[in-house]
């Protein structure tokens, strides 16, 4: 086999870590040139940098390779190419080489007729002479993979001996010790603290502080210096961003020069319009970190009435539930065939550095997205939020409507319209009724047929056919849309809201740098600077789990929360057991969704008080679809089954460890069967999260002090097990009893025996004899020893499948029962697995 048939053959390798280093890498011995061996191995061009920078972080001799030499030939040649043409020749060398400048060392001569390189090749006090270094090709051939050369993979010098690092006895007490620059991570540091107003005196402060303590210098950063950190404030100072008058050409300039940062971009065309897709380094490993087999969501047509182009923004979830945005997509057209184009090649980015990532499911808030493209791209579930239209009727209630009374009737009036929709059992003809009954609110009732009255068909549509996000996603992506608003939209001259250049630069720098530090652990120490922009912490959501529950009182259609700041003052809930809830406090008057508003709707959901959310509704109908609606195909209705059977397992031991029950509890029964026993695990889980709630509350103090009339319509409703079923898909939800019940002739009560046996006689004709009998295995009867032999084997025949990584997502959000983001995730992948998708 010649040489490069023997190249060209080998496996290209892409290791899944964030960077990588030879000792990642399995290396081949090829003939090269005058009978010499080259060791060479073949990685994606795309991932060049990832290798660079994992190995200039060797721990045994930490460095940095630069440039040393670089030679490109354009893509487009009229000759024909050649099995080992080069598209790019680039020379990688360590920092401390080649030249050597200690005593006696060699020196290369002068060049003078070189041109004075922008950024030179290392410090000149720095070079000892290594002569490690590596040849990265890309071949004309494969111009998506690149041929590494590494001969020379030893920090030595030309005697064979360590010429910096650890190993070398010289350099002990110098800074060769460690590597010739400090670290991307502290110089992003630097720049982000810089780049919202932090002087340079106060850096370095705390920085000389910080190695003091440490007991000097152990590692390069510890080395960084007032003139490098002087250097970086000059050059942001100095920065601009119109470089040109042409606002097009300028954004032109602005992508040469910062390929780095952009993952597709589109100018102006007769068959196209203008896309910008901007992603940073960091914002990449944030969206490798958080987003894999996780969630991703988006905020659209972010500042539509002040920017020249809206921004869309994807974002992630990180530890605390706080949105990090992992790209920003900048164009005047967000249709269905845009967003395609530049939706692919985020997924390939993000796929060409870790091979492995997948993405749980993907969150819209625009009825009109491309969801098809969507899943073609991602292939996962997409989930829709109600975060933006309860935001703008929230808000646009609260400035046109000021009698308290009306504006709380009208919110649960459109509540309850939306919940009727989603469940199943309403349509448009809520929204007609609606204006008729509040004739007398002509400010709102204009601006929402004006504004919102033409788009209701769409949004009925999506929400009848799409699985909705849970509320700590929308309280998130509201948290994130209110500060970007406060981070962007703070310019004295607000006509530089018209520049795309402005908007380009502005989110790159500035903006990035707030996010940055939003993650950053010591940001406490520059607490004295922070202004409104830098204020973030916890989301409403987790705000409101840390109210304890003595804190809140429910008074008929209003809840009164005592303030956490000032124990002396309460704020007023009102229509707390609704979708749409109403606050008296600065953050509700805002259009906001409060954490008064989120911790009295779970006291009311915990007390049985309120119907359970929207989302846990689509769950636990998506649990029915898959054990009473199995698919006709036989491998997708095993999985189905294998996936619930496991779910009703793991969820049944979850509340039997809690509540020291009998595991036959059902699980599949109405929502509000288990609201008792899950007061105990909300505690517990509360506890975990570092939220003591009170014991007393925890208990049947709640229920003391909200004395519920046997008479009353709310507790009929509870003891009737099936009043949150509008359109009788939660009737399937039954216990064993019940089933037991109907098998042996007995009679149940209205509609839920109707309908239960509606659905028996339908599934038992259009199954087989074998097929009723599945399905009476995964019915609630665990008695069963043939139930317990059939899910111990199909418990082993999934095991490892991502039926099992579903059902450990979906256990503890079921088991609270509690609006969680991986609970949407797991609702929508068993609602993806039941119509066979």
């Amino acid at each position: 086999m010649t040489r490069w048939d023997e190249i060209l053959t080998l496996p290209v390798q892409s290791p899944p870590t964030l960077e990588f280093s030879a000792a990642d890498i399995m290396w081949s011995m090829v003939e090269g040139w005058r009978d010499s061996m080259d060791r060479l191995a073949l990685i994606p061009y795309s991932r060049v940098n990832d290798f660079v920078r994992g190995e200039s972080n060797n721990r045994d001799c930490p460095t940095r390779f630069h440039v040393e030499a670089r030679r490109r030939r354009s893509p487009s040649m009229n000759c024909k190419p050649k099995v080992d043409g080069i598209l790019e020749y680039i020379l990688y060398w360590c920092s401390f080489g080649p030249d050597d400048h200690r005593k006696g060392g060699n020196v290369r001569p002068s060049r003078p007729f070189a041109e004075k390189r922008k950024t030179p090749a290392g410090r000149p006090n720095t070079k000892r002479g290594c002569v490690c270094h590596f040849i990265v090709k890309r071949l004309i051939a494969e111009p998506s993979v690149a041929l590494v050369i590494y001969n020379h993979n030893k920090h030595v010098d030309k005697k064979g001996m360590p010429c910096h690092g650890p190993m070398d006895k010289m350099a002990v007490g110098t800074k060769a010790m460690f590597a010739p620059y400090i670290s991307d991570e502290l110089r992003l540091q630097v720049m982000s603290l810089l780049y919202v107003g932090i002087p340079v005196e106060t850096i370095m402060q705390r920085h000389t502080k910080m190695v003091e303590k440490q007991g000097g210098p152990s590692n390069r950063d510890d080395l960084l210096t007032h003139r490098y950190v002087r250097r970086l404030e000059r050059k942001i100072r100095r920065s601009v961003y119109e470089l040109d008058d042409d606002d097009i050409t300028s954004i032109d300039i602005w992508v040469e020069n910062h390929q780095d940062c952009v993952f597709f971009y589109e100018d102006f065309s007769d068959t196209g319009t203008f896309v910008l897709g901007i992603q940073t380094d960091w914002q990449l490993q944030q969206m490798i970190q958080f987003g894999s087999r996780s969630l991703l969501a988006s905020d659209s047509k972010f500042g539509t009435n002040k920017l020249k182009y809206p921004v869309h923004s994807i974002l992630v979830f990180d530890n605390q539930k706080n949105a990090i945005p992992v790209a920003w997509i900048i164009t005047p057209n967000f249709s269905h065939g845009e967003i395609y184009k530049w939706m692919g090649a985020l997924y390939d980015r993000a796929h060409a550095k870790d091979p492995t990532w997948q993405l749980g499911g993907f969150i819209i808030d625009d009825p009109l997205a491309d969801v098809r493209s969507i899943r073609e791209v991602f292939q996962c579930p997409v989930l829709i939020s109600l975060w933006r239209l309860r935001h703008a009727w929230h808000k646009n209630l609260i400035s046109k409507c000021s009698d308290i009374e009306k504006r709380s009737a009208m919110a649960k009036f459109l509540g309850n319209a939306i919940s009727s929709i989603c469940r199943g059992s309403g349509d448009l003809e809520l929204f007609e009724a609606f204006l008729q009954d509040f004739v007398d609110c002509a400010g709102f009732l204009d601006y929402f047929k004006a504004l919102w009255f033409p788009r209701l068909g769409a949004w009925t549509t999506v929400l009848k056919a799409t699985p909705l996000a849970t509320a700590e996603v929308a309280s998130a992506i509201e948290s994130y849309h209110h500060l970007l608003k406060l981070r962007l939209l703070n310019e004295a001259d607000e006509s530089v809201y018209w520049r795309a250049d402005w908007l380009v630069h502005k989110l790159a720098t500035k903006v990035h740098s707030y996010y940055w530090l939003d993650e950053y652990s010591g940001k406490d120490s520059f607490s004295r600077y922070w202004r409104s922009e830098w204020s973030n912490g916890p989301n409403p959501w987790r705000q409101g789990l840390q109210i304890p529950d003595s804190d809140v009182v429910i008074e008929g259609n209003c809840a009164r929360v005592i303030s956490q700041r000032n124990r002396e003052e309460s704020h007023v809930v009102w229509n707390p057991d609704s979708e749409f809830v109403l606050c008296d406090c600065n953050w509700s008057l805002k259009g906001n969704l409060c954490k008064h508003a989120i911790k009295s709707t779970k006291i009311c959901r915990d007390r049985g008080l309120a119907p359970p959310s929207l989302a846990l509704f689509r769950y636990y109908q998506a649990l029915a679809k898959l054990v009473h609606c199995p698919p006709s195909d036989t491998l997708i209705g095993d999985h189905a089954m294998a996936v619930a059977v496991s779910v009703k397992t793991q969820l049944d031991a979850v509340i039997c460890a809690t509540n020291g029950s009998s595991s036959n509890m059902p699980v599949f029964g109405d929502p509000k069967s288990v609201s008792k026993p899950r007061e105990s695990e909300i505690e517990e889980t509360n506890t975990q999260n570092g939220v003591r709630a009170s014991p007393s509350k925890a208990t049947s103090g709640d229920d003391e002090d909200v004395p519920v009339d046997k008479d009353s319509p709310a507790h009929k409703k509870r003891k009737s097990g099936n009043a949150y079923s509008d359109n009788g898909d939660v009737c399937t939800y039954q216990d064993s009893s019940a089933r037991k019940k109907k098998k042996s002739g007995e009679a149940s009560d209205g509609d839920e025996e109707a309908s239960t046996e509606e659905n028996s006689h339908a599934y038992e004709r259009s199954k087989s004899a074998e097929a009723c009998a599945d399905d009476e295995v995964v019915s609630m009867d665990q008695d069963s020893p043939d139930h317990e032999k059939r899910k111990s084997r199909e418990a082993s025949d999934y095991k490892g499948t991502s039926a099992t990584q579903i059902v450990q997502t979906s256990e503890t959000e079921s088991s609270q029962a509690t609006d969680g983001l991986n609970g949407s995730s797991v609702e929508v992948r068993l609602a993806e697995g039941a119509t066979g998708t």
